[in-house]
């Protein structure tokens, strides 16, 4: 054995022995960690902080990943939230905002006039409609103007 193998295993052998930790990596630039991750490494010791949103823990093979705010409406649709059907009283997902959390047919008050509709849900279609005349329809995860005055909004499964 040569002399600088020898030392590495003495070394690597005191380690192991005073029972030496990894310590937490610092995140990377001027990022403020989340709250969530320093809350999991206080609960979950060896833990190693990748960024402000990130950390793994080697040992258990577990990592913690935390959405950014941009990310954990993943199916909103402009202003519109997830899981929400929304009318706008101006073009183009803009003005003001009637939103529906029922997936059923949906009276818009007649003070309130729609000139674009949001589909926020995850699956299924929604109808912007006059009556029972369908004016615009509206996949999920996306939007519409109206070319027409409507009153209701159904929201199909």
């Amino acid at each position: 054995m040569t002399w600088s193998t020898i030392v590495a295993a003495a070394a690597l052998g005191a380690m192991l022995t005073l029972g030496v930790t990894p310590a937490q990596a610092a995140p990377q630039g001027d990022d403020t960690v989340d709250p969530e991750i320093i809350a999991m490494l206080d609960e979950v010791p060896g833990g190693v902080i990748i960024d402000s949103t990130h950390a793994v823990w080697p040992a258990l093979g577990m990592e913690l990943s935390i959405r950014s705010a941009s990310t954990r409406s993943v199916r909103s649709v402009g202003s519109c939230a997830t899981d929400r059907l929304c009318a706008y009283s101006a073009g183009s997902l803009s003005g003001n905002k009637l939103t529906f959390s029922l997936c059923s047919v949906n009276t818009i008050p007649s003070t309130f006039i729609a000139k674009s509709v949001a589909n926020a849900r995850a699956s299924g279609y929604a109808q912007a409609r006059y009556g029972s005349a369908t004016v615009a329809t509206v996949n999920a995860g996306s939007w519409a103007n109206l070319g027409a005055a409507v009153n209701n909004l159904r929201c199909v499964l």
